[in-house]
C-alpha cells in the first residue's frame, strides 16, 4: 500500500481528449526542486545544481516515489545533487561527439543503416544524467521547411532503411505533428522502420492516445517504440494498462537502460525490471554504460562491476530478458556490447 498519493493533491481539469489531458498533467510538473523536496515529506538539501540543469519532474512519476526517502531511486534520478559541480577531465559537454556526426539540422548520422532526427529538443523529465544536457538544441531544431531537405538526405543515402525519432524526446510533439510528419516521410519507400525513442510514457502514461497509436499504425513503416525505464518502481498499473493499447496494436516494443550507481547498479533490481518489463510485453534491448557526461560523475558503474551483473543476471533469468551491455564510443560503427 502506498503511502504516499500526490493525486490527492492534484485539480487537473477533465477532459475526455487524451491528449489535452497529457498536457495538462505535463503543465503541472514540478519545476521547483524545494517544491518536489517539501512535497515528499523531506528537509531542504543542497539543490544549487538545478543552475546548471533546469529541474523538471511529472506528479505522476512522483506518485511513484516513496515518502520521506531521500535515497528513493526515482528520486535521486532528478533531484539535483550538488557532485554535478564536481565533473572529472574525462567527462566532457559533448561526449558522444555528435556534432562531427550532425550533417543537417536536426539530423544525426552515426550509424550506416539509420538516422536519429532531434525531433523535439525539450523533454517531460529532466533526468540529471542525461547524455544530452548539454547539447545545442537551439541550433538543431527541425522546422517545417527542413523536412525537405531530410528526405532529399535520406534518398541520396539508399542504405538507409530505418529512421529514429529522438530528442529531447519526440513524444513532446503534438498527436497532428507525429501524424503529418510521417504522411511525409511514408513516401520514403526505402524506409522499412520509424523507431520513437522516448521517456515520456513512462512518466506520464497518459501520453500513449488513441491517435497517436493510430498516427504510428497507419504507415507501410514497422512501428517501434524504445522506452527508457531504470528502475522496476517505474513500472506501475497506469504504465502497463497504456502500454498495453501499443501491443494491441502491433507495435514493437524494447527498453534502453542506464546502470546508474546507487539507483541500480544491483542484479537483483535489475532482473526484476526486465520480468516487470516483459509482464508489460516490452523485451529488455540495452543497459548503457553511463555516458561521460559533464555533471553525471557520480552516477558511474565502473566497467568491470557492470559486467558482473550482467553475469549475475544471466544466472537468473532466460537469455531474451537480459539486456545486452553497452556503451557508445565515438568514431565506431556500432555500439560496444559486451553478453
Amino acid at each position: 500500500m502506498r503511502v504516499f498519493n500526490i493525486k490527492d493533491n492534484l485539480t487537473l481539469k477533465q477532459s475526455s481528449d487524451d491528449k489535452a489531458k497529457w498536457q495538462q498533467i505535463f503543465a503541472n510538473s514540478y519545476a521547483r526542486p524545494k517544491d518536489l523536496l517539501n512535497d515528499l515529506g523531506l528537509s531542504d538539501a543542497d539543490v544549487s545544481a538545478d543552475a546548471l540543469f533546469a529541474t523538471r519532474v511529472p506528479k505522476p512519476f512522483v506518485e511513484k516515489m516513496q515518502y520521506n526517502n531521500p535515497n528513493d531511486p526515482l528520486l535521486l534520478q532528478v533531484l539535483p545533487n550538488k557532485n554535478e559541480f564536481n565533473s572529472p577531465a574525462d567527462f566532457t559537454t559533448d561526449a558522444l561527439a555528435e556534432q562531427q556526426y550532425n550533417p543537417l539540422p536536426g539530423l544525426l548520422h552515426k550509424y550506416q543503416s539509420r538516422v536519429l532526427l532531434t525531433f523535439r529538443g525539450d523533454c517531460a523529465i529532466n533526468c540529471r544524467y542525461c547524455f544530452r544536457r548539454h547539447f545545442k538544441y537551439a541550433n538543431n531544431r527541425i522546422k517545417k521547411d527542413d523536412v525537405h531537405k531530410i528526405t532529399e538526405y535520406i534518398e541520396h543515402h539508399p542504405y538507409i532503411n530505418e529512421l529514429i525519432l529522438s530528442g529531447g524526446d519526440p513524444l513532446m510533439a503534438t498527436d497532428k505533428q507525429i501524424s503529418d510528419f510521417i504522411e511525409r516521410i511514408s513516401e520514403l519507400t526505402q524506409l522499412k522502420r520509424l523507431r520513437f525513442h522516448t521517456r515520456l510514457p513512462v512518466v506520464i502514461p497518459e501520453r500513449i492516445t488513441h491517435h497517436f497509436i493510430q498516427a504510428i499504425s497507419q504507415t507501410h513503416l514497422k512501428p517501434v517504440v524504445v522506452f527508457h525505464c531504470n528502475h522496476p518502481n517505474e513500472i506501475d498499473d497506469n504504465f502497463n494498462t497504456h502500454v498495453k493499447r501499443l501491443a494491441k496494436a502491433g507495435v514493437q516494443m524494447l527498453n534502453q537502460g542506464v546502470l546508474l550507481k546507487k539507483i541500480n547498479d544491483d542484479a537483483n533490481i535489475l532482473a526484476l525490471l526486465s520480468e516487470k518489463l516483459f509482464d508489460a510485453g516490452i523485451l529488455p534491448y540495452y543497459l548503457f554504460l553511463l555516458d561521460k557526461v559533464t555533471g553525471t560523475s557520480h552516477f558511474e558503474v565502473s566497467e568491470k562491476r557492470a559486467k558482473k551483473i550482467i553475469r549475475d543476471m544471466a544466472a537468473k533469468l532466460p537469455g531474451y530478458l537480459v539486456p545486452k551491455l553497452a556503451r557508445e564510443t565515438p568514431g565506431l560503427a556500432s555500439k560496444d556490447m559486451w553478453v
